[in-house]
């Protein structure tokens, strides 16, 4: 088989008509087409969102402490809220920041209650039920 038989040649460029005259697709414009309606386009509008003036507390460091030494679930939800309120306060969201923030501190209030309720229930089985196993 001849090689240079298997290769088509080359396209010749398209041409269009218009009104009977070739125009080569170079100079080929678009028109509207009747009842078509133009479409004007708008610049981009970029805001740039401003921290807000006096930011939410986050909670952060009492999200850690009950993250790690209370209760591991509910701190997690506590950290979540915190982050989310860190989020806000950056992006300058008021309601959304005020509402994590409050989130973040009835979790955390919740994981150091229980994680008290869990210390002392511990501590009641230690010195009280391991007495009377002793004796």
């Amino acid at each position: 088989m001849d090689p240079s038989k298997s290769v088509p040649p080359p396209y010749a460029p398209q041409q269009y008509s218009q009104g009977g005259q070739l125009i080569p697709q170079a100079q080929y414009s678009q028109v509207a087409y009747q009842g078509q309606v133009p479409v004007t386009l708008q610049p981009m509008v970029y805001a740039n969102p401003t921290p807000l003036a006096r930011p939410m507390p986050d909670y952060m460091c009492y999200s850690i402490f009950t993250l790690l030494c209370c209760c591991l679930p509910l701190g997690i939800v506590a950290l979540v809220n915190s982050v989310s309120t860190r989020n806000a306060n950056i992006s300058g969201q008021h309601l959304l920041a005020e509402k994590s923030s409050r989130n973040a501190r009835n979790w955390n209030h919740a994981a150091l209650i229980f994680g008290i309720i869990i210390l002392g229930l511990y501590l009641v089985y230690i010195f009280v039920l391991q007495d009377r196993n002793h004796h």
